[in-house]
């Protein structure tokens, strides 16, 4: 027997704001693990970053602790933060793992 077909519910898409669009480019640019071992990294400016979103965003990340921003001729930011307690242990214990096995 043929099972019968379930009707798929249409999936609604919901297109993400400018501020929203910008945050996540930010973040991502801040994750990476390149950024995360050099512990800086420089954001640019896009064309359909607006005024209002990279002003909020910038106010945003300047209320952050622990991070240094540098305001470049070209718009761009460059952004530097020092190395977190976690992060040096997650370090040590990654040194830790290379050690030989005993057998």
């Amino acid at each position: 027997m043929a099972k019968p077909k379930k009707q798929s519910q249409p999936v609604e898409r919901r297109e993400i704001s400018g501020i929203e669009r910008l945050g996540l480019r930010v973040s991502s640019m801040i994750n990476h693990p390149v950024a995360q071992t050099q512990r800086w990294v420089t954001i640019h400016r896009l064309d359909t970053d607006g005024d209002r979103e990279w002003e909020e965003v910038m106010g945003l990340l300047s209320e952050t602790d622990g991070i240094d921003m540098t305001f470049n001729d070209d718009e761009s930011v460059t952004l530097r933060w020092e190395a977190s307690t976690e992060e040096d242990r997650s370090v040590a214990v990654a040194e830790e793992a290379e050690e030989p096995a005993p057998f």
